[in-house]
């Protein structure tokens, strides 16, 4: 039976309410867990989570997307969606059951609906139980969220973004001292996404395999995190495979302080985006011939100014930077040629 909300599927009402957006990042792919520098923002769609007490031995756990009920014992972790509330349940010290009642908008695949979903969860505990977490102490828990129960080595970029990004400007993020300010977007542009519709499963794909990669690189360089490599020639002493992940990551996070440069305009951001995409596609393998499609579709129309997969890769959303007033015409005319069943533009 579909419930409509946590009343009508628990009896109740909740006794803490709380939600959390996802997040598109323009640029900065990779580098997080290496230290980089990042530029995420936040968009409208959001995460929501209602919580309460149910009395009991176990959590309940219903999602409005999947209308689907998952009962987990206190102390376990549980299949399918579970690990992402569970897991903050048992990173807060809860010891008692729960009821949640779990409803998004946010699209998956690149946008960061689960660090959405754990950042919405962990607001409602800290209200629910009145624990002392900061905005970042949270998003550092959903981290330890993704890695301890989830098993997806991610950096701490979605989750910061999720707890601190809004929608009018970009995030910058240096990933290593977690210092951040917000820097705006380019004069004259706004940004489109649009799902690709290849559905992606982090902790399936090849994702923990490229983080060992690269800090098997940074090993092999003698360097701390390749945060500390600025020349991409440095990368070429390493063997094959590694050499390329290195170079991705160097190149990366250069393009993100390119980016903030005082007179870097539309055109010059979209360029960096164009060539983070191919980076992505090449050196770090990430990409999806559907999505490398998308993008190339996107780049090719004179309303865009740049465009790239975002998010972890193997599928999911594509993000573009667009003329200003111009990203549903762009949208329309890419989408009428890409016609891929499921495809989904977040405005």
């Amino acid at each position: 039976m579909t419930h409509t909300s946590y009343e009508q599927a628990f009896g109740s009402a909740p006794q803490a309410t709380a939600q959390a957006p996802g997040r598109v990042n323009l640029l900065g792919e990779h580098t997080d867990y290496q230290g980089g520098f990042v530029l995420p923002t936040a968009i409208p769609q959001q995460a929501t989570v209602a919580l309460g007490r149910n009395g009991s031995a176990e959590h309940v756990l219903y999602s409005t997307n999947l209308d689907q009920t998952i009962r987990v014992p206190v102390g376990e972790v549980g299949s399918g969606f579970a690990p992402y509330l569970t897991g903050c349940f048992a990173l807060s010290g809860v010891q008692e059951g729960l009821n949640a009642f779990i409803t998004s908008d946010v699209p998956s695949g690149g946008l960061s609906s689960s660090a959405a979903l754990e950042v919405a969860t962990l607001r409602a505990l800290r209200d629910l139980a009145d624990l002392d977490l900061d905005d970042v102490a949270l998003a550092l828990r959903g981290v330890q969220v993704e890695h301890e129960f989830v098993g997806v080595k991610c950096g701490v970029m979605d989750q910061m973004a999720s707890s601190l990004a809004d929608t009018r400007t970009m995030l910058l993020i240096d990933t290593r001292s977690l210092d951040r300010r917000a820097v705006p977007f380019p004069a004259g542009a706004e940004v489109l996404v649009i799902d690709s519709g290849v559905p992606r499963r982090l902790a399936e794909s090849g994702y923990n395999e490229r983080r060992a990669q690269v800090e098997e690189a940074a090993r092999l360089l003698g360097v701390p995190q390749l945060r500390d490599v600025t020349d991409p020639s440095v990368v070429e002493t390493l063997p094959p495979v590694l050499r390329e992940r290195a170079r991705h990551v160097v190149t990366e996070n250069n393009r993100v302080l390119a980016a903030l440069e005082p007179d870097v305009d539309a055109t010059r951001f979209g360029q960096l985006m164009n060539a983070s995409h191919a980076s992505l596609k090449g050196d770090y393998a990430v990409s999806h011939e559907r999505v490398d499609e998308l993008v190339a579709l996107l780049q090719a129309h004179p309303d865009v100014y740049g465009a790239r997969m975002t998010g972890a890769g193997f599928g999911g959303a594509v993000v573009a930077l667009v003329r200003q007033g111009k990203a549903t015409v762009a949208a329309q005319a890419v989408l009428a040629e890409y016609s891929e069943q499921g495809s989904q533009v977040v405005p």
